[in-house]
């Protein structure tokens, strides 16, 4: 992935956890350039850095050392250039969905007939517009989720951020999510870092399959897919797919037993 068209530029990202005892590296000196308009996602043995790599990509947990840069400013803390969508939903559960979708804009205090226009247009990308008057309680979880990123997507962010967003639904739910997903990106063009642990799931969702190693984390392969676009679930199905699927286990099976890398002790005195 080359740096020209670039939403994103990640550079010699690096996470050191201290102790009294000890120094570890969580992430060690990660290099990773989102381009415009794509889906990258990233997988990677469990405990690894995924989710960790991610939050300080959205300025929620601070780096050891490197630099994350939108559109080629560095970034330091959170903003509204990166969308970040959680596992979990996150809504008021006392708003109902439209006024869910409408806080962040009622926070900037942007004009009513603007903010109204807003939250309708994205509503209604994401088919929910008919349930605006629901509260969260009263909806799925797959529609719960469609509702935070419409809310995200109000802010009209540069990158949307996604840690496992589809985890917690159960399997026929997220394949419909996972659709739904690439219908929505499609139509709003955003650039995507999405990380998951399902190998499928990256495989289906993206242009390009970041492989993390075991911890300390770096980055143990970059897999292109092929895959035309629109997909849809019949793709689960095809012999390239499985193909995809099982280099990136073979991968993900390869650093399973690595151990964790102790960079420094402390001598007590």
């Amino acid at each position: 992935m080359t740096k020209k068209n670039a939403a994103m530029e990640i550079e010699n990202l690096r996470k050191v956890y201290s102790t009294k005892k000890e120094e570890t590296i969580a992430i060690k000196d990660v290099s990773l350039t989102i381009p415009e308009g794509k889906f990258v996602s990233i997988v990677g043995p469990s405990g690894c850095g995924k989710s960790t790599f991610l939050h300080i990509v959205g300025g929620f947990i601070e780096k050891s050392s490197g630099k994350v840069k939108v559109r080629g400013k560095e970034v330091q803390k959170p903003g509204p250039d990166r969308g970040m969508m959680f596992q979990e939903s996150a809504l008021f559960p006392w708003l109902n969905v439209f006024d869910n979708v409408a806080w962040g804009l009622d926070i900037q205090g942007m004009p009513k007939k603007e903010k109204n226009e807003i939250v309708e247009r994205y509503l209604k990308l994401v088919r929910l517009w008919d349930f605006r008057n629901q509260l969260p309680s009263q909806l799925s979880g797959g529609m719960r989720q469609r509702i935070s990123l419409a809310r995200i997507l109000a802010f009209d962010p540069e990158v949307l951020l996604m840690d496992e967003p589809f985890g917690a639904l159960d399997a026929q739910t997220r394949e419909e999510m996972q659709v739904e997903l690439l219908r929505i990106w499609s139509e709003s063009k955003k650039s995507v870092l999405f990380v998951t642990h399902d190998i499928e799931e990256a495989v289906f969702l993206s242009d390009t399959v970041v492989v993390f190693s075991g911890r300390p984390a770096v980055i143990s392969e970059i897999i292109d897919i092929k895959f035309p676009r629109p997909r849809d679930l019949n793709l689960y199905k095809s012999p390239e797919f499985r193909d995809y699927r099982n280099q990136i286990w073979d991968l993900l099976h390869q650093e399973h037993h690595k151990p964790v890398q102790i960079v420094s002790e402390v001598v007590n005195g």
